[in-house]
């Protein structure tokens, strides 16, 4: 029985896409890179912002790193409130809480901006805890995040969790630590990908989740 929720941030819970997409163009100006197509900046959005310079403009480990750097120059005093909350997404927590839920955050957005950007919007305490990266890059797949939850929630079996996400990304990982997930089709991924790694549902808005979660016989309930 599912009985603990665990939600990704990008895409799921918020729309970061400007702060991202700006941060992005900021660090690759930096290096004489003037990306025209905005569309394609996109792609930063879930992965580790380290993997994206380096399969898409071909930087190095070592420049990626440094790209990591000038990115967040910019996003940690100006992007990261360049977003908005999705609609429904604090009536939606207030709920499962309601309905005994455990409630927790599995993002690969740096654990320290993550609590920063779920304050600014008055839902911290709505979380009995946050788990992002680390800044150093040693924490920043999804599958070591869910890793760190479970390390940190070692009480609590990892079939009765179950990470809401958006991304192909947030899928595997889940996959790889054998828990449920369940797919947003608001956010920045890709459902059908999403559904080759295996989920157990698909929600339109975050207004739907408490029910789906309640439907899934054997799977959840409260």
């Amino acid at each position: 029985m599912i009985d603990t929720i665990l939600f990704d941030l990008d895409g799921t819970l918020i729309d970061s896409s400007e702060g991202i997409i700006k941060s992005a163009l900021y660090a690759l100006e930096y290096y004489g890179i003037h990306e025209q197509d905005t569309g394609k900046l996109y792609r930063f959005i879930g992965p580790p912002l380290s993997e994206s310079f380096e399969k898409y403009y071909g930087f190095s480990p070592e420049r990626a790193y440094e790209a990591v750097e000038k990115y967040r120059e910019r996003y940690n005093k100006t992007g990261i409130f360049e977003c908005r909350l999705y609609p429904g997404v604090e009536q939606c927590i207030r709920l499962l809480r309601e309905r005994g839920y455990r409630i927790g955050m599995a993002s690969s957005k740096p654990e320290v901006s993550c609590k920063r950007i779920l304050e600014h919007f008055g839902i911290l305490e709505l979380f009995d805890d946050v788990t992002g990266a680390t800044f150093d890059g040693r924490r920043d797949k999804k599958s070591q995040i869910l890793e760190e939850v479970m390390r940190r929630w070692s009480d609590i079996p990892r079939e009765s969790m179950c990470l809401v996400g958006d991304t192909e990304f947030d899928a595997a990982g889940a996959a790889e630590l054998g828990i449920f997930c369940i797919a947003v089709s608001y956010g920045f991924g890709d459902v059908e990908e999403m559904k080759k790694t295996g989920i157990i549902g698909v929600c339109d808005s975050m207004e739907e989740l408490p029910g789906l979660l309640a439907g899934l016989p054997g799977k959840a309930g409260y």
